[in-house]
């Protein structure tokens, strides 16, 4: 059950990041956030990514082997990312419908789950 919520967690705390990072690109184009500059920009990111650790820090401390959870500090980074990228395609996907995902992704990510197996292998 603690592999699910360290799962559920850092995914959840992904969605913020990847907003937090990459949101105010695409909110740009739908209110007056360009009016806000860079500093306007960092604290807009820095009040998303409040939440992502949020959900970040207790993710890792609930999955980390030294506390009692299932992984150890190497896989709870590589479980990270995973996630932080199968965020990223999504979120490109359908909040920037310019980008395109090509073949070179899809045999990049076929080397990522290559290194989740390595990383969880015995």
């Amino acid at each position: 059950m603690k592999s699910l919520y360290t799962v559920l967690l850092l995914t959840l705390a992904n969605i913020f990041m990847t907003m937090a990072w990459y949101g105010h690109l695409r909110l740009k184009e739908v209110t007056g956030i360009q009016k806000w500059g860079i500093p306007g920009l960092i604290l807009f990111s820095w009040g998303i990514a409040f939440f992502e650790y949020c959900l970040q820090v207790p993710g890792n401390k609930i999955g980390f082997i030294g506390n009692g959870g299932p992984f150890s500090l190497f896989q709870l980074k590589v479980i990270q990312e995973v996630i932080t990228l199968f965020v990223f395609v999504l979120f490109t996907l359908i909040f920037f419908k310019t980008e395109t995902f090509t073949k070179n992704h899809i045999i990049s990510f076929l080397c990522i789950i290559a290194a989740v197996y390595f990383a969880f292998k015995k």
